[in-house]
């Protein structure tokens, strides 16, 4: 079952402002004071999330007489909301890349932990936009990651993306469409995959709570990518 407080969390709502909200939407048009009382909580406290939730645009008012009686907007509003915010940060955006750029550090390393992290990974890979060479892989990324590797695959395809990956015998993994694999004999199992593309090598350890290490160094990348090839040239084909 949809855990909708969770939910509403998620998208930037408060406790209170999750409680006066579904007091409204559960039980249509009523007074402050009665919203404070069946959402439990003290009317001060709903007085703030009331005017949070009407600068939102998820609550609205109507007066009857000198009364304000309040009413949830209908739930599609929060689509809306969502959708002005993403436009925001859009607006933003080419000011915000450019200022990073400025102060990007030559040996720039990034750490993540777990599956969003090593997701982050990967989206990495396709926002960098350029072909990526894989040696280590034992087939984790498929096995933990079904879904989003078949997601991958066809991201890769979009931005034209082509991967070269070793591999040990045996082994595979589901991005095929966009990948050529082939497999050098006598690898030891290893825990750890690295992934070589323009200025950056990725190296995913994935453990029961995987990692994921990202190395922005030009020189680094170019020696990475020559060991790849040397590799590469005395695998393989499956």
């Amino acid at each position: 079952m949809v855990d909708i407080a969770k939910t509403l969390e998620r998208i930037g709502l408060s406790q209170n402002e999750i409680k006066v909200y579904l007091t409204l939407n559960d039980q249509g048009s009523m007074k402050a004071g009665r919203i404070a009382k069946l959402a439990k909580i003290d009317r001060s406290s709903a007085y703030n999330a009331i005017q949070m939730l009407l600068d939102k645009g998820f609550v609205s008012y109507v007066m009857i007489g000198k009364i304000k009686w309040f009413q949830a907007v209908g739930p599609k509003r929060m689509l809306e909301y969502l959708k002005e915010r993403e436009e925001e940060v859009k607006s933003i955006l080419p000011e915000l890349e450019e200022r990073h750029k400025r102060k990007k550090i030559e040996g720039q390393v990034r750490l993540f932990k777990g599956i969003k992290g090593v997701k982050s990974v990967f989206l990495d890979i396709i926002r960098t936009g350029k072909d990526n060479y894989v040696f280590g892989s034992e087939g984790q990324f498929s096995e933990k990651m079904p879904d989003f590797a078949y997601q991958f695959d066809r991201m890769k395809k979009e931005k034209g993306i082509k991967t070269q990956m070793l591999l040990r015998k045996g082994r595979t993994e589901l991005d095929s469409k966009t990948s050529h694999h082939q497999y050098l004999p006598g690898i030891a199992e290893s825990p750890a995959v690295t992934n070589i593309y323009g200025d950056k090598i990725a190296i995913i350890i994935w453990t029961d709570e995987p990692e994921g290490i990202i190395i922005e160094n030009a020189s680094a990348a170019k020696a990475y990518k020559s060991y790849f090839e040397f590799m590469w040239k005395y695998g393989k084909s499956l």
